[in-house]
């Protein structure tokens, strides 16, 4: 696989035609494949055999540095002016210092994360603090799975999700996305097909902006009712900033984590979420966390205890949320304008689908914006490039939503109608 022999993709060789050439025991060669399997270089699927894994461990993702003059769509940051002022909230936090030994969370913080859980209808019976909604992801799989396991992921998914199961040794099986989230025929294959935990956005699905109502939220609970031994981890990224309500999947579960992350709506450099759970699965978390990184810094806890519990931020969050809301929609209906066909219904990011998405990235860049391929975020779905409307207002939406319908003619893109 170093020297480039066995690409990915490719079929393994079967391990008795190995241990032969290599005149070793099939014992040795099978170790070793359960070895490569676990480091998430193999990948055993059915009656294909073991194949290497198509991406790499860490699939990375292209530098976002464009040239001058070119406008930067492609970050998924939110707008900086729709955020808190944090040196204003350091020079106002009740700030004592967590030291070795004393309980980790701050009491405060936990007791206001368990009443918005109530208050969204998640069913928790324990929460938690951890270092932002990827270790949050992490932890909760890492609590219920073991590598070789296979996990229901969006298809498109958030890059760091594939990442993230590639590091850990799991297995991604794609489920397809439409504008209401995951598809219920696609879950059930999934799931039926061995899968042991689904990771998913039940709304502003980054990159589509999928959002589940209170329809498909209940066609997928159906699913999901035939399978209970299924872990279900809720990444609710977006809380507070949405734009829709939230519909939750975990009610009746046995095994499911909720995490919630402060970086959108507070900012990105506060590496907090909270995290609700079953008994079990936040136990778990927490040796794990106690014997790794021990807890989240007090300081970011302060923060955010100061931030969720300031009048002036929470009207500053429901205006972020508003002007999201705007912005996002007025890229759609001037892409709709354009005679492309889109639906988004929350979060900070449209998924536009193309024909060539290298060339498209490439002529849009030409043009002054810079979008990002789709390729990172794609499995099994077709081609599109992601925006990130977060800071593009109305007129630029127009003059964008006109830049990709040029690019589209030249790269003899059919358009829905």
């Amino acid at each position: 696989m170093r020297e480039g022999r066995l690409a990915g993709g490719e079929r393994a060789p079967t391990v008795r035609a190995l241990a032969g050439a290599l005149g070793v025991s099939v014992v040795t060669v099978a170790g070793a494949y359960r070895l490569l399997r676990e480091r998430g270089l193999f990948v055993t699927d059915g009656r294909r055999g073991t194949t290497v894994r198509a991406a790499p461990a860490l699939q990375g993702r292209p530098g976002l540095r464009f040239p001058e003059g070119v406008r930067n769509l492609a970050d998924g940051n939110p707008d900086p002016a729709l955020l808190p002022s944090l040196p204003a909230a350091l020079r106002k936090i009740a700030y004592d210092p967590i030291l070795y030994g004393q309980e980790p969370e701050i009491p405060a913080l936990l007791e206001l994360a368990a009443k918005r859980f109530s208050a969204a209808g998640v069913p928790w019976t324990a929460v938690a603090i951890v270092g932002g909604a990827l270790d949050g992801i992490e932890r909760a799989l890492a609590a219920g799975l073991r590598p070789g396991d296979r996990v229901a992921v969006e298809d498109p998914a958030y890059p760091p999700y594939l990442d993230l199961l590639a590091v850990m040794g799991l297995i991604a099986e794609p489920v397809a996305v439409d504008a209401a989230g995951m598809v219920p025929r696609e879950l059930r294959r999934a799931l039926e097909g061995g899968a042991r935990a689904a990771v998913y956005a039940p709304r502003s699905q980054n990159p589509t902006a999928a959002a589940f109502d209170e329809r498909r939220a209940g066609e997928l609970k159906r699913v999901l009712a035939k399978h209970p031994e299924v872990l279900l981890v809720e990444d609710d990224h977006t809380a507070g900033i949405s734009g829709v309500a939230y519909h939750t999947l975990v009610n009746g579960r046995a095994k499911f984590a909720v995490v919630r992350s402060v970086s959108k709506a507070l900012g990105p450099d506060l590496r907090l979420a909270v995290f609700a759970g079953d008994p079990m699965t936040v136990s778990r978390m927490r040796r794990r966390q106690r014997a790794g990184t021990g807890w989240v810094s007090g300081l970011l806890q302060s923060i955010v205890l100061y931030l969720w519990s300031d009048p002036h931020v929470k009207a500053l969050v429901e205006r972020a949320e508003e002007t999201y809301a705007r912005r996002r929609d007025a890229f759609v209906a001037a892409l709709r304008a354009e005679g492309i066909e889109v639906e988004a219904r929350s979060g900070l990011n449209v998924w536009v689908p193309v024909v060539d998405e290298d060339a498209t990235v490439r002529l849009l860049a030409e043009a002054g914006w810079g979008v990002y391929p789709g390729t990172y975020f794609r499995m099994a779905s077709g081609p599109a490039i992601r925006v990130t409307t977060a800071r593009l207002e109305q007129h630029d939406a127009v003059a964008l939503a006109r830049a990709i319908a040029a690019t589209a003619c030249s790269t003899t893109c059919v358009r829905s109608t």
